[in-house]
């Protein structure tokens, strides 16, 4: 098994952020700094590529580290135990966090992803305490730098990013949902290891502005995109399942409606786009 860690940052000066984030294998890293660069580092142990982008947009800097890893190989050329991780400039891995994944995966041969447990303010324990399959309602729980795939899976599937959403896109939000959600639609099979990885970072968040009315705006257009058929439902479970978070901000009326606002919005969007 070989695991390797998908970092998206943004103006870095450097690599000095690997040690700050304790990565101490294989890595891509992805520099949304204005510039075109790219360096390969080979050290006794790892290898490391550093590449530097103009492109702007967490999606687009995943997708280009997930490019990056599959480069000039087509999916009958990757091994199966290759395997990547999402990281962001706020993850801070534990110690044998490599080694962790890797057994996981090799207890796990039928599973093409697997998503591990990362504290942070929100989740400071795992969603389930065993192991066990997941499905699209469960996959709903989870964020980007917990999802770690056999890059063969994700080839095999044509499986990646969603440009629409993320952090710096159209929408600020959702891009992991979407991401499992496909996954899942294209037959891929994802297992849940309630294992701590890492832990976060305490830094400002770069999208989260409240539960404002544009918050609403791109939950709504996030769920429609996930699923055209339930769409409304995953809106109502929200608005009332996280009431007590918002109630102080907006009403719940207000806040279906926004939902509602946002699908209506990026149907018209993709109509435009095409």
């Amino acid at each position: 098994m070989s695991l390797t860690v998908l970092l998206s940052a943004m103006g870095l000066s450097g690599l000095k952020i690997l040690d700050s984030l304790s990565i101490t294998g294989n890595a891509i890293v992805i520099n949304q700094c204005g510039r075109e660069a790219y360096e390969e580092i080979k050290e006794e142990n790892r290898t490391i590529k550093y590449i530097c982008s103009k492109d702007t947009g967490l999606s687009r800097s995943r997708n280009l580290a997930l490019k990056e890893a599959i480069r000039g190989r087509s999916a009958s050329e990757i091994a199966d135990n290759e395997l990547v991780i999402f990281c962001d400039n706020d993850v801070r891995y534990l110690p044998h966090y490599e080694e962790k994944v890797e057994r996981a995966f090799e207890r796990h041969p039928e599973a093409d992803m697997l998503v591990f447990w990362i504290k942070r303010p929100e989740r400071k324990k795992p969603i389930f305490k065993r192991e066990r399959a997941m499905g699209y309602i469960s996959s709903m729980k989870i964020f980007s730098p917990e999802i770690a795939c056999r890059l063969s899976a994700i080839c095999r599937a044509g499986l990646k990013l969603d440009t629409d959403f993320g952090a710096g896109a159209r929408y600020s939000m959702g891009e992991e949902n979407i991401f499992l959600f496909d996954a899942l639609k294209r037959g891929l099979r994802i297992v849940y290891i309630p294992l701590k990885l890492a832990e976060l970072i305490d830094t400002e968040s770069t999208w989260f502005k409240g539960y404002n009315e544009a918050f609403f705006v791109n939950r709504g257009a996030g769920y429609y995109r996930m699923t055209k058929n339930f769409w409304f439902l995953l809106c109502l479970q929200f608005a009332l399942r996280k009431r007590r978070l918002y109630k102080g901000e907006i009403s719940i009326c207000r806040a279906l409606k926004a939902m509602a606002g946002g699908k209506h919005a990026y149907c018209r969007y993709r109509k435009k786009k095409g």
